[in-house]
C-alpha cells in the first residue's frame, strides 16, 4: 500500500467524511475533513489478512481463549516501549473513551472531582460529567512553544474544588506534547501528594516522532503506581473495533474493576482482539514506522505553509497526527476563524473551546490523509486568510 492513496471514504458510514456537513457545514462533495481523530490510510497488510482469514471462516461467535491476545500486548510493550506488565492486569473495553468512562465510574463517586489538565481531549470532560462527576481543570502554561503542567495552581484547584482523581494524556492531545520524565515524576508525586487516583491514557504512544521519546507512565510510578490506558486503534487506524486496554496491577484496583466489568455485562468483540493481535507483531511494527515518518512530513509541510500566515502558529508536534494551531494573532474572534475556515476554506476542523480551558483561540486539524490533501489544505487556509499577508 501507499500512504499517497486516496481512499474516498464518503457514504461509507464514516463519522468523520459522513458527518462534518451536519456538524460544520462543510460540503461533502468539495471539503476535507480533518477532525476526527482517525487516518485516512488503510490499516497494515497483516490486520487485513486477519480480517480475512474471519471472513473465509465465516463463522462469528464468541471469542475464547485470549492468551495469545494478551501475549501480543505484552511483547509490543516491552518491545516497543521497554514495559513490561502481567497479562492478568489487561482488561479489554470498548475504546478508551469507554475505558476512561468504566475508571470514573469504578474509581470515583458522584459529585466527585477530576483533574484535567486543559486543553485536553474533549471526550474526558464529556464522561465525566455524563457520570455526574465535575471537571476541575489547570490550565496548561505556554512556555517556549509548548505546553507545561503548573503544579501550584493544581494544588490550588485541588484543594479549592476537590478531586479524587487525575487523567493525564500522554503523549497529548491536541498539542502533541510528549512530556519528560521530571513532569511525569513530578505529576507522580504530585498524584501521591494530594491521594489522586492516577490515569494515564497513552494511546497515541507510538505515534511518536524521530528526537522524541515517549516514556510509560508506569516507567515512573512502578506498576501498581497508576492505571495504564492503551489501544492499537489509533496506532493502526482500526477505531471502528472499538478495542482498548485498561491495564491495571494493583490487585485490589484490579479486582474492583473486574467486579464493575462484570456488574455492566462487558466483554470484547472478536474482531477488535483479532485485529491487535495481528496488530502487535513485526510486520505491524514495521508499518507503523513507515506511518510515523509519513505524518511526520506531512506536519512539516502543513506547519511550514501555515506558520507563513501572519497571527497564525502551529505548534510544534513531537507526537499524534493533530495539529493544534494557534489563531489568536490574527486579533480575529474565534467565531470569525471557524467561519473562514469551514465556509471560505471548506475544511473541518475541531473547535478549540471543546479541548477546555485555554484552547479558546486554536483550532485541531487532522494530519493523518495523503500528503496532497495536506498541501490543498495549505492553499485553501492561506487563500481564506488571504487578507492578512
Amino acid at each position: 500500500m501507499s500512504f499517497d492513496d486516496i481512499i474516498d471514504r464518503r457514504n461509507t458510514h464514516s463519522v468523520k467524511w459522513d458527518v462534518m456537513e451536519a456538524l460544520y457545514g462543510v460540503p461533502a462533495e468539495e471539503g476535507l475533513s480533518m477532525w476526527v481523530a482517525d487516518m485516512d490510510f488503510r490499516a497494515p497488510d497483516c490486520i487485513q489478512a486477519a480480517v480475512q482469514k474471519m471472513r473465509d471462516h465465516g463463522v462469528y461467535g464468541y471469542y475464547g481463549d485470549d492468551a495469545a491476545y494478551r501475549a501480543a500486548i505484552q511483547w509490543w510493550m516491552k518491545e516497543r516501549h521497554g514495559w513490561s506488565l502481567n497479562p492478568k492486569a489487561i482488561f479489554t473495553t470498548h475504546g478508551l473513551v469507554n475505558g476512561t468512562a468504566m475508571c470514573v465510574d469504578t474509581f470515583t463517586k458522584p459529585g466527585d472531582g477530576v483533574l484535567l489538565f486543559t486543553p485536553v481531549y474533549h471526550a474526558f470532560a464529556k464522561v465525566i460529567r455524563a457520570n455526574d462527576r465535575r471537571v476541575v481543570e489547570s490550565p496548561l502554561v505556554m512556555r517556549n512553544g509548548r505546553y507545561e503542567m503548573d503544579f501550584d495552581h493544581a494544588a490550588e484547584a485541588v484543594k479549592a474544588q476537590g478531586a479524587s482523581m487525575v487523567i493525564l494524556c500522554s503523549p497529548h492531545n491536541p498539542s502533541g506534547r510528549v512530556w519528560e520524565r521530571a513532569e511525569l515524576e513530578a505529576l507522580a508525586a504530585f498524584a501521591t501528594e494530594h491521594e489522586l487516583v492516577l490515569v494515564s491514557d497513552e494511546i497515541h504512544h507510538d505515534l511518536v516522532f524521530s528526537g522524541a521519546k515517549h516514556i510509560p507512565m508506569t516507567l515512573v510510578t512502578g506498576n501498581e503506581g497508576c492505571i495504564m490506558m492503551t489501544a492499537s486503534t489509533k496506532t493502526f487506524n482500526i477505531a471502528g473495533s472499538h478495542s482498548g486496554n485498561v491495564i491495571i496491577h494493583e490487585p485490589q484496583m484490579r479486582a474492583k474493576f473486574e467486579k464493575r466489568m462484570m456488574g455492566l455485562g462487558l466483554s470484547p468483540n472478536s474482531f477488535g482482539l483479532f485485529m491487535a493481535e495481528a496488530a502487535y507483531s513485526p510486520e505491524g511494527a514495521a508499518w507503523v514506522d513507515q506511518c510515523v515518518s509519513y505524518i511526520g512530513e506531512n506536519a512539516r509541510v502543513f506547519d511550514e505553509g501555515v506558520n507563513s500566515i501572519p497571527g497564525v502558529i502551529s505548534m510544534k508536534m513531537a507526537s499524534t497526527y493533530l495539529a493544534w494551531v494557534d489563531f489568536s494573532g490574527t486579533g480575529m474572534s474565534p467565531a470569525e476563524v471557524q467561519m473562514r475556515v469551514e465556509k471560505e476554506a471548506k475544511i473541518a476542523a475541531n473547535h478549540g473551546a471543546t479541548f477546555g480551558t485555554g484552547g479558546e483561540s486554536f483550532m485541531r486539524f487532522n494530519l493523518a490523509m495523503p500528503r496532497v490533501q495536506i498541501e490543498e489544505a495549505v492553499v485553501r487556509l492561506k487563500a481564506a486568510f488571504a487578507d492578512l499577508q
